[in-house]
This record gives structure tokens, sequence and C-alpha cells, in this order.
């Protein structure tokens, strides 16, 4: 039987995204530069390998109470820097995997008006004000100058 040239063929692997856009194309990128597989990234969040899936493919969200551990992994934060105060206190609550009662509770307010601070709400009373900067570790004459200008525009 003659030597025959064998030419074997399989589809070659994906390379990441450059730029990963949502959450789960984050994780998926970071598992890949480390040599994970699903399972293996899986026992580090404390979740099943479906989960890690899902995250990846978009398919769901990751809970907050799943962040710290998502951030360690990635090793930076791949959601934009917050700018406004909302965005300062949700950022703050994925960075610690509190839900907003949990969060509420570290003020000692009720969590509704934890949510109402997050949508853009003012914080009215001076003591929440003065607990909220020193969680977000930012000068208290400024967040008095923002609920002013906040107050000011809402009662126009």
């Amino acid at each position: 039987m003659p030597c025959l040239p064998i030419t074997l063929k399989c589809l070659k692997p994906k390379e990441p995204d450059v730029e990963p856009r949502t959450l789960g194309e984050h994780l998926k990128r970071c598992r890949l530069m480390r040599k994970l597989n699903q399972k293996e990234a899986a026992r580090l969040f404390r979740v099943t390998s479906w989960t890690v899936l899902n995250w990846e493919k978009g398919r769901s969200e990751a809970p907050i109470e799943s962040m710290p551990a998502i951030l360690t992994f990635l090793g930076y934060d791949p959601f934009p820097s917050p700018e406004t105060l909302p965005e300062r206190l949700l950022a703050k609550r994925r960075a610690m995997g509190w839900s907003m009662r949990k969060a509420a509770r570290q003020i000692g307010v009720d969590p509704g008006t934890w949510r109402d601070w997050e949508q853009g709400g003012v914080i009215l009373f001076h003591g929440h004000r003065n607990l909220v900067a020193r969680l977000l570790n930012i000068p208290i004459g400024d967040l008095d100058q923002e609920m002013r200008t906040r107050w000011n525009q809402s009662h126009k």
C-alpha cells in the first residue's frame, strides 16, 4: 500500500475578543488566559459550571453576592467608572457583594431609602449624608452641595 499524505483538519480555537464588552466576556477572556475550564472557574466562584457557562454566554447575570469573587478573579473592575452618586452607591454595593437590604443595614436606613438614593433621590438627613460620605470616602461638603442642588432642581 503506497504512502499517501494525510491532512488533519480541525477547528482553530477562537482567540478571545480583544475588547470584551460584557461581564461574561471579561470572565471568559480571563478564564481562557489562565487556562482554566469552566468547572475550575466555577469552583472559585462556588457555583456550578453551568452557571459560569450562562454568565459567559449572557444568558444570566451574576448575582451581586458573587461580585467580590468575580472582581478578585478578574483583578480589575470591568464596569464603567462611577461618576454620579447613584453610580458610586451601586459600585460600592457591587464591590462589597451587598444586597440593597444589607447595604441599607450598613447605613441604618430602610432598603427602600437606599433604592431611592441609587435612583437619584435626595439624601435628606445630614446624619445619613455623613454615613454615605464616609462609606464612599468622599468629602461631606461635596455631598451636601450635590444634595442641595438636587433638592433645588426637584422643587422648581
